[in-house]
């Protein structure tokens, strides 16, 4: 047996997103890092190895995409890869490869893959010294000392022998009246997946089970308790098994149960489901996952214990390094030898139930400190293993999540190690450095935004070559997003108009100092004239959901002429308010027997929501936007001052420049200071991606709404001059790092092409000395 020895600032261990993600950050912050990993490729549960793809905030919340190094992974992603993505088993070796590339050019990382921790050395009771891990395969022991370790191996290994406390299994109501909590606690946990693949072969391809695998016979085992055949191609996550076996200790019992279970499922859908074997006949099975993923196991005791109260009720936490919006999504303990399926699923997913209003949340902060284990001094922790109740894990597991949550990590070590703190008072002497840290690269924090005093963009004037302004969009209006929906989707909703079953709102940027009229397209197909109570409201954001937020700044009734189809129904408001930006929202009350006809496009930083119940709403559709409406006067919504908002999306406004689409690209935007500054980094975050998950975005997929090709131009003896120029992006963030500084009072960005939108578009704009 080889034996090395090495010494690092910072050890990760586990190489799924969220270690990943942390050790990546660390190592861009300068911190010397390794980052260890038992399996032969990076990615965890969204590795080609187990196929799940990644799932966040987005899912459920218009905007919502999670950005940063996981932004920059999916984006890269879907413009390398051919393959269309899906729920799970379609992820193949191209997200590997790009999670690879990125480690091997990372400055300051090592990384070692297929190497399993198998022991924890401790200096004192409270101080972890080094690990030792063996490299399969290789024969070789890794011996590595480190300064700060990170566990982000899903099953708290390093935690456990260490000695930290930590928690398994459901806590009881009584402990902290949790609404999804059991009245008792439990040992059960969420249970382990596997994934398959199928391809359409053609012609008809026989399949014969083996004698060992699971039969059956009865169609109410899938139709009746919620376990939905809803690809042919690829599938399931219901495909899940935990109780009665330990997700650690029986991974490998649960692993061919899980196969049993697999090739039965697919006898099922080959042979013998009436609903679906005719079309399953041509295809064949691909690819089946020999690596479970994992739900739930160990959850580590931090300096924060977060319970299901502070995801449901949005608190605001003043130590905010990440956010999550999955919703409280606990499936039943023992999978697929339970009665029914994960409860929503078990409901067939309506989205007014009693469940589904109890368990919807978010976008909502997450703690740094429950990030920090609380019984050893420099241990910190992210992924499925943090600090938190098995109901609030119901939420914050979710791998683009995660993956927030690694990050802050990364960038809370590196920072430790540079004003030489121990992790356990980041909290208390550097939080601010850390979640400035994260804005500056790419993060996002529901309740935090820029206040960088290095930020030398927050003290100029910024003007512009043009701007949109918003006048709405109605049925007709011609997608300028380009890209913002497939093609599929534009011509389902350019032709949508559903009833109002259920009060529906729509959010509108405001832009002048008034609102003098809005209009909304709707139908209604009775014999009598129709009416429909109209609210307008100010909200705090777009993700305000409060159905009655406040009191409402206008409110009337809407007359809808009988047998009328799409027509346009004014509202003069003549209403004068006295906010430069933000959002109003306008409400359409109950009426079934009237219909609100979708717009055509969506425009940007514009989502719609409905009533749920219980005094909250929820996004509509699965994009959230746009309805139709027109106002009058056009909003101005989309100044260029708003690079410097401090907000790097839509939130408590539009927080983007848009450049007016009917005028020809170059755009440009400039920044101008009273007096010459010195100029040597320019970062520039730019739209797309953001307003739906991954599987939302076609193969080989560039942003339409993102630059492709620009210049960042300095006024130097009285002309304009290039000092940095970028051809073929279609990245969110980019930071110049110009060859030499530049001592200049005006900067500009010349947006020459994007990848298709009419608009040039920039969400913020940075500048360091």
């Amino acid at each position: 047996m080889k034996i090395k020895k090495e010494s690092y600032q910072v050890v990760v261990c586990g190489g799924g997103l969220a270690g990943f993600c942390a050790a990546v950050a660390a190592a861009r912050q300068g911190a010397k890092t390794v980052l260890i990993h038992d399996r032969p490729v990076f990615g965890g549960n969204a590795s080609s190895e187990i196929r799940v793809t990644p799932h966040g905030a987005a899912a459920f919340h218009a905007y919502g995409r999670e950005t940063g190094i996981i932004s920059e992974l999916l984006i890269e992603e879907r413009a390398r890869n051919h393959e269309h993505i899906g729920e799970n088993g379609r992820t193949n070796s191209i997200s590997d490869m790009v999670m690879y590339d990125m480690a091997v050019r990372t400055d300051h990382l090592t990384f070692y893959l297929n190497t399993s921790v198998l022991h924890v050395e401790k200096s004192d009771d409270r101080t972890i010294k080094s690990i030792k891990a063996n490299v399969a395969n290789a024969e070789t022991e890794l011996h590595i000392e480190g300064d700060i370790f990170i566990d982000c191996t899903g099953d708290a290994i390093v935690a456990d022998k260490a000695g930290c406390e930590w928690r398994w299994g459901s806590e009881g109501f009584d402990e902290f009246r949790e609404p999804h909590a059991p009245a008792e606690e439990s040992s059960d946990t969420m249970g382990n997946s596997i994934h398959f693949r199928a391809v359409d072969m053609g012609r008809p391809v026989p399949f014969e089970a083996p004698e060992w695998a699971v039969k059956h016979e009865n169609p109410d085992y899938f139709y009746k308790q919620g376990r939905h055949f809803y690809d042919l191609e690829s599938g399931f996550w219901w495909i899940e098994i935990g109780v009665p076996w330990n997700t650690i200790y029986d991974n490998e019992t649960i692993r061919h149960e899980l196969t049993r279970h697999t090739l039965g499922i697919w006898d099922w859908m080959k042979n013998k489901d009436p609903e679906i074997k005719q079309k399953a006949a041509n295809y064949a099975l691909d690819w089946i996952g020999q690596v479970p993923g994992k739900r739930e196991s160990r959850r580590v005791i931090g300096q924060y214990f977060m319970t299901e109260h502070d995801p449901a009720n949005n608190v605001i936490f003043p130590d905010e390094v990440a956010f999550g919006g999955w919703f409280i999504d606990l499936h039943t303990p023992g999978g697929l030898l339970a009665p029914t399926a994960e409860p929503a699923s078990a409901e067939g997913y309506p989205e007014t139930s009693e469940y589904a209003r109890k368990s919807y949340c978010g976008p909502y902060g997450i703690p740094f400190r429950m990030l920090v284990a609380k019984d050893v001094d420099n241990l910190m922790m992210a992924g499925r293993n943090v600090s938190v109740t098995h109901a609030a894990l119901g939420t914050v597991r979710v791998m683009a999540t995660t993956a927030l949550m690694g990050q802050a990590v990364g960038v809370g070590a590196a920072i430790a190690l540079e004003k030489r703190i121990a992790v356990h008072d980041i909290y208390k002497e550097a939080i601010h450095d850390v979640q400035q840290t994260l804005l500056r690269d790419g993060c996002f924090l529901p309740n935090i935004q820029n206040e960088d005093k290095s930020d030398l963009a927050r003290l100029a004037q910024v003007s512009a070559s043009s701007s949109a302004l918003v006048y709405g969009a109605g049925p007709e209006t011609e997608d300028k997003t380009y890209g913002l929906r497939n093609e599929k989707e534009k011509t389902r909703r350019a032709n949508l108009a559903e009833p109002l079953t259920h009060r529906r709102g729509q959010w509108i940027a405001i832009g002048s100092g008034n609102m003098d009229s809005l209009s909304v397209c709707l139908s209604n197909s009775t014999k009598e004239e129709q009416t429909v109570k109209a609210i307008l409201l100010e909200v705090n954001h777009i993700w305000d959901y409060r159905t009655e937020p406040g009191q409402p700044l206008a409110e009337a009734e809407l007359i809808v002429p009988a047998n009328s189809q799409g027509v346009w129904v004014d509202w003069p408001l003549q209403l004068a308010h006295n906010r430069k930006d933000g959002y109003v929202r306008l409400d359409l009350d109950t009426n079934p027997n009237v219909e609100w006809h979708s717009a055509g496009t969506v425009i940007p930083g514009h989502t719609a929501a409905f009533d749920m119940g219980e005094g909250r709403m929820r996004r509509y559709m699965q994009d959230g936007g746009t309805l139709s409406f027109k106002v009058s006067p056009p909003q101005e919504s989309y100044r260029p001052e708003q690079v410097i908002s401090g907000v790097t999306r839509p939130h408590q406004s539009t927080n983007i420049w848009r450049s007016d689409p009917n005028q020809p690209l170059a755009q440009w935007l400039a920044l101008k200071w009273e007096s010459p500054q010195t100029i040597s980094e320019v970062h520039l975050t730019f739209p797309g991606h953001l307003l739906r998950e991954i599987h939302n975005y076609a193969p080989l997929y560039r942003d339409p709404q993102c630059p492709k090709q620009y210049d960042v131009q300095a006024w130097i003896n009285d002309v304009w001059v290039t000092v940095a120029r970028k051809e073929g992006n279609y990245h969110r963030l980019q930071k110049h790092i110009l060859d030499q500084p530049v001592t200049t009072s005006q900067i500009r960005i010349v947006v020459e092409a994007t990848n298709g939108d009419a608009s040039a578009a920039i969400y913020e704009v940075r500048c360091y000395a």
